[in-house]
């Protein structure tokens, strides 16, 4: 039987051998005042991520977990999740990483924007002590691919943060259906495929936390697929993707 949400927002998550850092997320989001759902969506973690999320559904029919058979990419988690939310009847959905850099604390400001927006996207190029906790080779990463996707694409957002809202009642569906991406760059390509469908985008200071436990899951190949990727989006920014709006 599908799930039904009316009205709710959906929190949406993916997690690979992150058990210690996705409790404690989910304890967060149940502290905070907001009426919320939960979906994890946990690509076969061996250190038992996908187990313990589980026992916690079993008391709190907010929370919901996708079991994956394996490490599928988190874009491909994205994609599944974004897919979910519609088929469950969500109006908006807000995604986070899985290792606690996104703070729960942040997202009433993204419902505050998304009355006027569709979709939200927190960036970490505002504050200048936004990225202050983070190792020097993700502030590298990060501060690069930011320009680059600014340079290459002209687009102003921070294009590969994966926190996020969306306002699924106001965003055609088909549009996702577009995005090609199953690893990191899926952040990149999908909100520039939203771009040039004139889907109205704003973005809002967030500043990351450090992960608790645990280490990156990027790998270089991730970083050589982003490069590619973005080369093909270069060859085809004078094409509308999609449907028009």
């Amino acid at each position: 039987m599908r799930y039904m949400s009316g009205n709710r927002i959906l929190v949406m998550i993916p997690t690979y051998n992150e058990r210690e850092n996705a409790v404690g997320l989910y304890e967060h989001l149940k502290k905070i005042d907001l009426d919320l759902d939960i979906l994890f969506i946990d690509d076969g973690s061996p250190d038992g991520t996908g187990v313990a999320l589980s026992d916690l559904s079993k008391k709190d029919q907010s929370l919901h977990v996708i079991h994956r058979k394996g490490k599928l990419g988190i874009g491909s988690a994205h994609k599944d999740g974004i897919a979910w939310a519609y088929a469950s009847g969500y109006k908006s959905l807000v995604t986070m990483d899985g290792d606690y850099a996104h703070s729960p604390d942040d997202i009433d400001k993204f419902l505050e924007h998304s009355r006027n927006y569709d979709v939200v996207v927190g960036t970490r190029f505002i504050k200048q002590d936004s990225m202050v906790g983070l190792p020097f080779i993700r502030r590298f990463l990060s501060l690069t691919a930011h320009f680059m996707t600014q340079y290459c694409l002209r687009m102003p957002y921070d294009a590969t943060n994966g926190f996020r809202l969306y306002r699924l009642d106001r965003i055609p569906a088909d549009l996702f259906d577009n995005v090609m991406s199953d690893s990191y760059c899926f952040f990149f390509e999908s909100i520039y495929i939203l771009h040039v469908n004139d889907i109205p985008i704003v973005e809002t200071p967030i500043s990351l936390g450090g992960r608790l436990s645990g280490k990156s899951n990027m790998s270089l190949y991730d970083v050589m697929l982003s490069i590619r990727m973005l080369m093909i989006l270069v060859f085809r920014k004078y094409f509308r993707f999609g449907s028009s709006h």
